[in-house]
């Protein structure tokens, strides 16, 4: 990543770290602490059904406040997390808690990983391959440090795909509306989104102007990837209604893939 866009993206969301982790917090506090990783879990298993977990290393790649990493270390599992923002880091280690003692994190660029070939059995992440300006070498430093069999889920949307669409643009607008008319959060608007400094980013990368997930299962396929699958209503499993009604015209998709 080129170091100026790579200062900007790591500035932005060091203003984001303390909202976007009252944000996991309220994760952690609710349902979609059993929900994730009910839904994580059945991926898994359908690799390693009887595997004892705590011999399961997971690689969360750009954690940000640590959720994920969280919730799979709770489980037994054992868990790096990486992440660009050592604002996002410090956060993480907060909401671990006692648990942070038991999650290996490390302060890196998901799109240029410092580990070594085949050092994990599962790479996740969450919403980050969408502000990468060079997602398809993320994606096959991710497949380098996968053991073999390893697995890759990686969740996320078409992030502000509305700027380059009419239509989507549109969506969003009545987005917005259905949230005001019931009384909801708005978490588009929250105070700490600096909206022109991430359309400024978002303008720098490429995967906002492509339909995703089609973006990603060629990408993979060209990685040479294997049981390339997307789950394009997973948004349906894991978001609260209040994330539901707020992003519905930008359902979120499922991306899992192996190597074998």
């Amino acid at each position: 990543m080129s170091e100026q866009l790579l200062k900007k993206i790591g500035t932005y969301w060091t203003g984001r770290a303390a909202g976007y982790s009252k944000v996991n917090q309220e994760e952690l506090a609710g349902t979609q602490r059993r929900d994730w990783l009910e839904h994580i879990e059945i991926q898994i298993q359908k690799i390693w059904k009887d595997r004892e977990k705590q011999s399961i290393h997971i690689l969360d790649v750009g954690t940000g406040p640590g959720f994920f990493a969280i919730i799979l270390a709770e489980a037994g599992y054992q868990v790096t997390a990486v992440d660009y923002t050592p604002a996002m880091l410090e956060q993480a280690r907060k909401n671990a808690g006692a648990l942070a003692e038991r999650i290996d994190f490390r302060q890196m660029d998901g799109q240029g990983l410092e580990f070594p070939d085949e050092s994990f059995d599962v790479v996740i992440s969450r919403n980050l391959t969408w502000v990468l300006e060079y997602p398809e070498q993320a994606y096959a430093s991710w497949k380098r440090v996968l053991k073999k069999p390893g697995l890759l889920i990686n969740f996320d949307a078409n992030w502000y795909h509305y700027m380059y669409d009419e239509q989507k643009e549109e969506a969003y607008q009545r987005d917005r509306e259905a949230v005001k008319a019931r009384g909801m959060e708005d978490y588009n608007t929250a105070p700490d989104i600096d909206e022109e400094a991430m359309e400024e980013i978002v303008r720098a990368v490429p995967l906002g102007r492509v339909e995703r997930p089609g973006w990603d299962l060629k990408a993979l396929e060209r990685l040479d990837m294997k049981k390339i699958q997307a789950d394009t209503e997973v948004w349906k499993k894991v978001w609260t209604p209040v994330e539901q009604v707020n992003f519905a015209s930008t359902p979120m998709f499922m991306v899992t893939a192996q190597r074998i």
